[in-house]
């Protein structure tokens, strides 16, 4: 039988995933959460940067790091050079300041650019699970197992899912422009 719970599952785990990417594009303040795709060698081993630090807002534009282990220091460092933040870190002791500069218009609209492609590939994911779970359906109206009525019926309702699953990503979409084209 058709379990569209696992349609719904699926979806709203693509729409989540797009929601936590372009959480980390930053808008006017600067937040800890910019630097979780940061990952920092560890002792032979890749480990994300709050995993090694504590990291805190100094104020709207900039951040502190604190390494808990003063011999990562300069690891932390060269992960946030290699990470194309745009931004070079300030040692002192175990501690980094991140001074972020001000987000010019013209990179705002670079911004929403990007983050317009990014929901582009996660509009298609979502479209491609539709594809799977309509030909699973397809599949068992071939096979007899459901009738065409009932075939037609969870196809519609996948359909359903679909939009509402691609309305969300919209609308996540639209909340994160007008954040970054505000001034």
């Amino acid at each position: 039988m058709i379990d569209l719970d696992n349609c719904i599952k699926e979806m709203d785990l693509a729409t989540q995933a797009f929601k936590n990417e372009i959480s980390n594009i930053r808008t006017d303040r600067v937040s800890p959460d910019s630097l979780n795709t940061i990952l920092v060698d560890s002792y032979g081993s890749k480990m994300k940067l709050n995993q090694i630090s504590n990291i805190t807002n100094i104020d709207n534009k900039s951040l502190n790091i604190s390494v808990w282990d003063a011999g990562l220091v300069q690891a932390v460092e060269k992960s946030i050079i290699d990470s194309n933040l745009g931004v070079t870190p300030q040692t002192n002791g175990p501690n980094i300041i991140l001074s972020f500069p001000e987000l010019t218009s013209e990179r705002r609209k670079e911004l929403v650019k990007f983050i317009s492609e990014i929901s582009e590939k996660y509009r298609v994911s979502i479209r491609n699970l539709r594809r799977k779970f309509i030909d699973i359906i397809k599949d068992e109206e071939k096979n007899k197992l459901i009738s065409q009525d009932d075939s037609k019926k969870f196809q519609d309702q996948v359909q359903e899912i679909t939009n509402s699953h691609i309305l969300n990503i919209d609308n996540y979409l639209k909340e994160k422009e007008k954040d970054l084209l505000k001034i």
